[in-house]
């Protein structure tokens, strides 16, 4: 474990009243977080906290200090949004799917100043109307199919085996609908070149100020700008000079 780069990873979210998988979710956050922050073979090597009731107030904290955003939608399903545009204008580099605003991103700061993984959207298309099966990634991947079987088998809710076997149960025999699966392996291996990078903070420093130098393009300058002479066809009222 000496080579280990250290991690703490925040997840944030608001309340899913209605949404049981959301609800499942969440719960397991928490279930595997109370066994991997108290595992004394860990240490202080990971930590995983959950902040409930994310919002403005919460991500004017959360954002500055990040060091890694993460934006792991499904490439075509357009779910990548403004958080990330907040995130990379603080100085965090991001690793994510080419989807959404990653795309933009990711052609503003350039390829080599962000971590993108998994499948394109073409890709996405082209799986699901082969016939995606999930099973078959579940069973020729032993790091996938180890995590899978330790949360279906109750090793983060010992006192409930059985708590997550209905949200495993959908990724196996339920279609995956977000095709995690096929994008597990590229994740991990992704993620280590996040933890080599992470190692040299000369150059992780350098493509954060190359991140932050290329979002200009997502000020808000430039958005109501934009707005202005194009849906709301009116010119800018400039003060005069004293």
């Amino acid at each position: 474990t000496a080579a280990w780069v250290p991690r703490t990873v925040i997840f944030a979210g608001k309340a899913a009243s209605s949404y049981v998988t959301a609800k499942s979710i969440i719960r397991l956050i928490h279930d595997v977080g109370s066994v991997i922050n108290n595992d004394p073979r860990i240490g202080d090597k990971l930590k995983l906290v959950f902040m409930p009731n994310y919002g403005v107030s919460v991500a004017e904290i959360i954002m500055p200090g990040a060091d890694l955003s993460e934006q792991i939608s499904t490439a075509g399903t357009e779910a990548s949004g403004t958080g990330n545009m907040k995130l990379a204008l603080n100085g965090a580099l991001t690793i994510g799917t080419d989807d959404g605003a990653n795309i933009e991103i990711r052609q503003n700061v350039g390829d080599d100043n962000i971590f993108i993984f998994g499948l394109k959207t073409p890709e996405v298309q082209a799986l699901k109307q082969s016939g995606y099966q999930p099973m078959r990634y579940y069973e020729s991947t032993p790091a996938l199919k180890a995590v899978l079987d330790a949360i279906s088998g109750g090793q983060f809710s010992p006192d409930e085996p059985g708590r997550y076997r209905a949200l495993v149960d959908s990724l196996l025999w339920g279609g995956d609908h977000y095709l995690l699966l096929a994008d597990y392996a590229s994740y991990v291996a992704t993620q280590s070149l996040v933890d080599d990078l992470y190692r040299q903070p000369s150059a992780w420093c350098a493509k954060a100020i190359t991140n932050v130098a290329g979002m200009g393009v997502f000020s808000s300058d430039r958005t109501i700008r934009e707005y202005a002479q194009q849906i709301w066809h009116i010119a800018a009222d400039v003060p005069n000079a004293l």
